[in-house]
């Protein structure tokens, strides 16, 4: 029923595969899941915080590994909630640079997640969670991805001045007697739990550029907030669908592919901030 009613809707060669009609309702999903926190990664200079979690996602699968648990997602979403929380304390209590904390959390999870899964050389049987399979979702990752899409939304609802405030202006957001840390603590938690719920579809490798980029390539072009978020929502929607589509004709790794549009999109914004900037100063 589903698939007819797509394909009548999308009269295309590749809508009338029902796992390229799944990916599809994936990108729609997740253009939004993205978008939205990644607005606050790029204002609040966390890109490489995402992409050590990202990366920490092996340890996640390796943990799952000697569990003996068949499907690793519980143990990866389990174990990135925890480094999101151990880095966020460690940000605020460290002497070092943030990143330099970052980087060092980074590295040792990652290694501890290689050391394991390559025991007796096993590794390449995980090796599909450096480059994803958005081609592989079922029904039930279509109805995860929408619940967890549902409550970023509500979160959004309810905390985005929060959010941004704590973003923009630690002090200001102090003097209103906000828990600074913990909304930053909540928001790094929501965030790993984001990436590492999509890393087995897109990627280890390129998961942290979807979420970075739509957003930079809006705030190039965008003048205020509203039209901030609005923004990184339209190019991140685009290109997921695009991306898509393309690794379809392409016969290549759609979330790879989603990537380099994105990456090109990012470009295009450039171009449009040198053209509007003049336009502004007359």
């Amino acid at each position: 029923m589903r698939e007819s009613i797509i394909f009548s809707l999308l009269p295309f060669e590749w809508a009338q595969f029902s796992f390229m009609q799944n990916a599809l309702l994936a990108c729609v999903l997740l253009a939004p899941l993205f978008a939205l926190p990644g607005c606050l990664v790029v204002n609040n200079r966390m890109a490489f915080f995402s992409d050590a979690i990202g990366h920490a996602a092996l340890t996640g699968v390796a943990i799952g590994a000697l569990a003996g648990i068949a499907a690793p997602l519980p143990s990866m979403l389990i174990f990135a909630c925890c480094l999101a929380f151990v880095i966020s304390y460690m940000r605020r209590v460290s002497a070092v640079p943030a990143d330099t904390v970052i980087s060092l959390v980074m590295a040792g999870s990652m290694a501890l997640g290689i050391v394991i899964l390559s025991r007796k050389g096993g590794f390449s049987r995980y090796s599909r969670y450096l480059i994803g399979d958005l081609l592989s979702l079922s029904t039930t990752d279509l109805y995860t991805i929408a619940i967890t899409l549902l409550f970023v939304i509500a979160a959004w609802i309810f905390m985005f001045n929060r959010f941004f405030l704590v973003s923009f202006n630690e002090t200001i957001a102090r003097s209103r007697n906000m828990n600074v840390f913990g909304y930053d603590l909540f928001f790094s938690v929501m965030t790993a739990f984001i990436v590492t719920l999509a890393v087995q579809w897109i990627g280890i490798l390129v998961i942290n550029s979807l979420l970075v980029l739509p957003a930079a390539a809006a705030r190039n072009i965008s003048s205020n907030l509203r039209t901030y978020v609005l923004t990184a929502l339209f190019i991140s929607l685009v290109s997921s669908i695009s991306g898509l589509v393309l690794s379809f004709y392409l016969s290549t790794a759609a979330g790879a592919t989603i990537v380099l549009v994105a990456l090109g999109l990012y470009v295009l914004s450039l171009f449009g901030r040198l053209l509007v900037r003049p336009l502004r100063l007359l």
